[in-house]
């Protein structure tokens, strides 16, 4: 069977506890349920999928049928475990809230909804037949309703259409791990450009710069996935997906060419850290080679770039480590053998020591050696006020520090606990735990993670 719902002025009745729903928008819902496939389902995961309690079980023969409540959210066709369910949703053109109205009596030019607005769409005049006041430029304002929250006198009219839900100082986000990627919340915002689906992740996501904070979607989220955040950490989380944006878009239309940029910007720091490495004898040093860099890469790009331009591909960098035996010193104790956390030591008499390639460069080892047997070193870029620096330094003992990671960045794919050598990670609800007794701060998950979202941050001895 198939039919067409329209759900733009029905309110639901259910008695059942879950969410709400007041769509702005008119939605055609187009739904057909192969009864045949449908017949053969114990569970009904539909029916308790639906946000909205718009399924039901129609006896005698107790096949599914959706009323007219029904927001699209195609969440029961995904639930569906004999693919019965055929959806298709249409919208209309989002609500948009009327252009603010400002009453040229109660401003006082103070200029505060200019400064406010992220458009320029409101500006100052003067005419002769009155005094200044601000006007806005009906097609450059978004109807984000910022200048109206701005302005001290209350000479600007907005929310004519919607209610004003706004809560000093927040903003709204979408958690895109609680996200279940159902789109409701694109179907009712009511600011055109607010909500936008990411190519990379497939997830909605907010521009703060646009949201009306009107809480639709709030309401219709059926994974309480959208919430208030701080405004800072909103616009974080924006500039953020929109970077990966960009890159994604830029990968699609030029992946040869940013392939080949990398290798050669990875072979430029590879060249100066080799040079750097045999230019200098001494154990340890720290050499400025901030020109030296930007000269390389400028030529490269044809482009003038500053440090912090170059500062992520820097801190992507691996630090190259080096673990010897002084065999004049070792006297073949074992004592760094019982210390070594990943086996890595034998003793091969009457030659002192053997470190095989398994070595996770801990400085465990190190610390242990009373006889100075053992040198462990390390070379790799740093920055530090707008500079560039070439390090090579001697571990004398185990690092200091702790390990974080990005839990935005992170993919939980475990391929960090699979890579740890004493155990110090596990992979609990999606999130890595680390267990800071047991990390050696080895280093070996940030070099082996693919999005660079755990990093160790490390004391300076």
């Amino acid at each position: 069977m198939s039919t067409t719902a329209n759900n733009s002025k029905v309110k639901s009745k259910s008695n059942h506890p879950k969410k709400s729903y007041k769509p702005l928008r008119e939605i055609e819902v187009e739904y057909e349920v192969d009864k045949s496939k449908c017949e053969i389902c114990k569970e009904r995961p539909c029916l308790k999928s639906c946000p909205v309690d718009a399924l039901h079980e129609i006896q005698p023969d107790k096949h599914i049928e959706l009323d007219d409540k029904c927001v699209g959210c195609v969440l029961c066709r995904e639930a569906c475990p004999y693919d019965a369910i055929k959806m298709e949703t249409t919208l209309s053109e989002p609500v948009r809230e009327n252009v603010p109205n400002i009453n040229p009596k109660l401003c006082r030019r103070c200029g505060a909804c200019v400064a406010a607005c992220r458009t320029g769409a409101i500006q100052l005049i003067s005419t002769g037949g009155e005094e200044a006041h601000s006007v806005i430029d009906e097609d450059k304002c978004v109807r984000c309703g910022y200048c109206s929250r701005v302005c001290p006198t209350e000479a600007i009219k907005y929310g004519e259409i919607m209610p004003r839900s706004v809560v000093g100082g927040k903003a709204i986000i979408v958690d895109q791990k609680n996200c279940i990627g159902c789109m409701t919340c694109t179907r009712v915002c009511p600011s055109k450009g607010a909500i936008n689906v990411g190519k990379v992740s497939k997830l909605p996501f907010i521009n703060p710069a646009y949201c009306a904070r009107c809480e639709e979607c709030m309401n219709v989220c059926p994974s309480t996935a959208i919430r208030y955040s701080s405004r800072k950490r909103a616009y974080k989380n924006f500039n953020k997906i929109k970077t990966m944006e960009i890159v994604s878009e830029l990968l699609e239309k030029e992946t040869d060419k940013l392939s080949k940029d990398a290798v050669k910007i990875n072979g430029i720091l590879n060249r100066i850290a080799r040079d750097m490495s045999f230019k200098h004898d001494e154990k340890e040093f720290a050499e400025d080679v901030t020109e030296l860099i930007k000269h390389e890469i400028e030529d490269m790009v044809d482009a003038s770039i500053e440090v912090e331009d170059i500062q992520d591909i820097i801190g992507g960098t691996t630090p190259k480590r080096e673990i010897t035996v002084v065999e004049d010193n070792c006297i073949g104790c074992s004592a760094c053998i019982d210390e070594c956390p990943v086996n890595c030591i034998e003793l091969e008499m009457p030659s002192p020591v053997h470190i095989s390639e398994e070595c996770v460069y801990c400085g465990k080892c190190v610390d242990v050696c009373q006889f100075g047997a053992i040198s462990l070193l390390e070379e790799f870029f740093d920055t530090e006020d707008d500079k560039i620096f070439f390090i090579r330094h001697e571990l004398q003992g185990p690092r200091t520090g702790e390990l974080v990671y990005d839990k935005e960045a992170c993919q939980a794919c475990g391929v960090c606990v699979n890579k740890c050598p004493v155990n110090a990670l596990s992979l609990e609800n999606n999130e890595i735990i680390v267990d800071n007794d047991k990390c050696i701060l080895c280093g070996e998950c940030e070099v082996i993670c693919l999005v660079n979202a755990v990093k160790l941050k490390l004391e300076k001895n």
